[in-house]
């Protein structure tokens, strides 16, 4: 049976930031501070327009006075989130990108200390251009695990949540009617998902495959030209580079589907929304 998520793998992975664990704690615990700073500006704005800004209209000289002053110092601490929001996640990107990145050199230099213990047949059997693709490409796609990953995944999720709460506390049945197209997002997110998931396995053999067929071929250049196997060479290059090109090209379509549902969804949930309001007003 194919495996969706291998925990196994992961654990293993999370194994090598085992030294860095302090900083990696930093970075869940900034996420949980990102997640609940993401309701808090929105709601002000809807504090000010509904309990301030209307009154104030509405009120007398001196009560617009006062309301003025309430919506300039309600800009003020929203100015003064944001630009403290900015800094918390300045931070939490560069610490996610700097733990991604140092997991990612000590994975490396272990790959290497193995290589270098292999026997000679291990090299005569396996292309040098595969192994520098599994030693440099592959390992490099760890990286995004902590810098795009994981850690802000969790932080998204965070704010989803954060936000939902406020959604559902201020009004739960426009909420709903905001949620209604959400399960066709869900499922086009899955295919997505199954789409790249394939193609990422293209294009890392379509890589191996061309650093290991132009290595070998720069560096035994003269043996192609004793036999004068030039174009005959040449061909096979090609048709590997075409391969190349296609899945990354079956990638790209995935991406180019995916991007257009999302908007499509979100203009649909906008539409209900406005729909909604404007019939219950």
């Amino acid at each position: 049976a194919k495996k969706i998520f291998d925990l196994g793998l992961l654990r293993r992975i999370l194994r090598y930031a085992a030294p860095y664990k302090n900083r990696f704690y930093v970075s869940v615990a900034l996420s949980i501070v990102l997640a609940l700073f993401s309701p808090i500006r929105p709601y002000l704005i809807q504090v000010t327009i509904n309990d301030y800004i209307k009154q104030g209209v509405d009120g007398s000289g001196s009560l617009k006075i006062k309301m003025q002053e309430l919506v300039i110092w309600i800009t003020i601490i929203q100015i003064g989130l944001l630009l403290l929001e900015s800094a918390i996640r300045f931070y939490f990107s560069y610490i996610t990108a700097w733990l991604g990145q140092t997991v990612v050199k000590d994975l490396r230099v272990q790959v290497y200390r193995k290589i270098l213990g292999f026997n000679l047949s291990q090299f005569d059997k396996t292309p040098i251009g595969a192994l520098t693709t599994r030693t440099i490409n592959d390992i490099e796609a760890i990286n995004d695990i902590f810098a795009e990953g994981l850690i802000p995944i969790i932080a998204d999720l965070l704010s989803i949540l954060c936000i939902l709460f406020f959604m559902f506390y201020i009004d739960w049945r426009l909420t709903l009617i905001c949620l209604a197209p959400f399960p066709i997002l869900l499922v086009g997110t899955w295919i997505f998902k199954e789409s790249v998931n394939k193609s990422f396995i293209r294009v890392r053999n379509a890589v191996a495959n061309l650093n290991a067929f132009v290595q070998e071929h720069i560096t035994g250049m003269q043996v192609v030209q004793a036999f004068a196997s030039e174009e005959k060479e040449f061909a096979k290059f090609r048709k590997i580079n075409a391969e190349h090109r296609n899945a990354n090209i079956r990638a790209i379509f995935a991406y180019s589907i995916f991007f257009p549902l999302v908007e499509i969804v979100l203009a649909a949930g906008t539409g209900l929304m406005v729909w909604w309001a404007a019939t219950h007003a």
